[in-house]
């Protein structure tokens, strides 16, 4: 049976951010992808002001060395921790983002819209909750992991669902030397055993290696 977009709607408990039962259903674009139990489920998330290649790398790589069934592009309406304000709207950055993705196992969602939810921690917790028996990676760039540790909730995000870091060039020092990195060194798993890490209790951490590209969103957006 499919545990898909034809799920139940999550009680208003359960949606971060949004309470009384009165709201419109979320638009299509903000519905929660197709699922299945036992299925293994990358989550990526940004702001994707644009998407690129480097994404779609890091994806394809994670897609290959954690064994993933899919990868699901996070677009989030707004990032808490950076100035929205000329940030597009997210079904204009959800188009782009499926073009540059161009592969059926990437799948680019609006879903925080339909749930509700603001920080990263409110859409695991609602997903892991709603959802027990996929398996669930949360998908961070080590520039990320550099400042995972300012993350609300980043403890948590740590033991509710497996993590695994993508390198980036120039950004492995950084990474490896963060507090989250420091923190969390008794969990982290080889990357031998990365294919794994999906069914893996957490908190468990991998870092992959292998992407080359140096692009980066900010990067794009200022010609860089």
């Amino acid at each position: 049976m499919s545990e898909g977009a034809d799920a139940p709607p999550l009680p208003a408990g359960e949606r971060a951010g949004v309470r009384g039962s009165g709201a419109a259903p979320p638009a299509p674009f903000a519905r929660i992808p197709p699922l299945a139990p036992g299925m293994r489920i990358g989550l990526y998330g940004g702001s994707f002001n644009p998407a690129h290649e480097a994404h779609r790398a890091a994806s394809l790589l994670a897609l290959k060395k954690l064994r993933l069934d899919r990868v699901w592009w996070l677009v989030t309406p707004g990032n808490p921790l950076k100035d929205n304000r000329a940030l597009p709207p997210l079904a204009a950055r959800l188009a782009q983002a499926r073009a540059v993705a161009a592969h059926p196992a990437l799948l680019p969602t609006g879903l925080e819209a339909g749930l509700g939810t603001r920080f990263s921690y409110d859409t695991v917790d609602a997903l892991v909750r709603r959802f027990p028996r996929v398996h669930f990676v949360w998908l961070m760039g080590a520039d990320n992991l550099a400042s995972f540790h300012r993350w609300q909730h980043w403890r948590d995000i740590a033991a509710r669902v497996p993590i695994a870091v993508i390198d980036r060039p120039g950004c492995t020092f950084p990474a490896m030397a963060s507090p989250a990195a420091t923190a969390l060194a008794r969990r982290r798993v080889r990357e031998s055993e990365a294919g794994a890490l999906a069914t893996m209790r957490p908190p468990a951490w991998v870092f992959l290696h292998g992407l080359k590209s140096p692009l980066s969103s900010t990067r794009l957006r200022e010609g860089g």
